[in-house]
């Protein structure tokens, strides 16, 4: 069988629930708490787990999986090399999306806005609160620029290693945490027929705050 035609067989039809604007909570950040929190009781592999994309000046898209480390009342939080390649992208245009999705619980969650680094303070806290392998790895990858080999790599961790032996490490200036700020968060549920379920929320209008709207799957 050619790999076009298994394309062409896979199918999933979803029957696990729905949604509608009634359903759904008034603040899209306490309705993702309430779907985090559901995929975690469900025990889903890493249900932090987000597709960051990103665009530099130039436009070229590029998007990777990250880990979300926090959310509250004004976004969502997770931590990186300032100088990698996102890093860059960011630098040069803040406005980016994160994907979640969750198979299992036939959802995704799309959500778009503008980066922002957070405080020093929060990034000093969370890197306090990492295990010291990854945080002698912080200070030992120069993240997405080439390498010669692998071997390189174990050598400068060792050095590093070596360096901060017996010493709290402190947090490398290049690393930190980025807040995505959102103004537009969709919320979607598989529905039988692909006619899913997709409620948006949106700012239209910054002193009104949050509005809901269905769309067409």
């Amino acid at each position: 069988m050619s790999t076009k035609k298994k394309l062409f067989e896979f199918r999933q039809n979803y029957t696990q629930g729905g949604l509608s604007l009634n359903q759904v909570l008034p603040d899209p950040l306490a309705q993702f708490n309430l779907w985090f929190d559901q995929a975690v009781y469900a025990e889903l592999p890493e249900p932090n787990a987000m597709t960051l994309a990103t665009a530099g000046s130039y436009g070229r898209v590029s998007a990777r999986v990250v880990l979300l480390k926090e959310v509250d009342t004004t976004g969502f939080v997770f931590y990186t090399n300032y100088n990698s390649r996102k890093g860059r992208d960011i630098k040069e245009n803040p406005n980016a999306s994160l994907v979640f999705l969750w198979l299992e619980l036939e959802r995704q969650v799309r959500i778009e806005g503008i980066l922002e680094k957070v405080s020093e303070q929060e990034s000093d806290e969370y890197f306090r609160s990492r295990p010291r392998e990854s945080q002698l790895g912080a200070w030992s990858s120069d993240q997405s620029r080439e390498i010669a080999s692998r071997e390189m790599l174990h050598e400068t961790f060792a050095k590093i290693e070596k360096q901060f032996e017996g010493k709290e490490i402190p947090r490398p200036s290049h690393w930190g945490g980025y807040r995505l700020v959102p103004d537009r968060i969709e919320f979607w549920q598989g529905r039988p027929g692909r006619l899913h379920d997709r409620i948006l929320y949106r700012i239209a209008d910054p002193d009104k705050g949050w509005e809901r709207v269905r769309l067409a799957p």
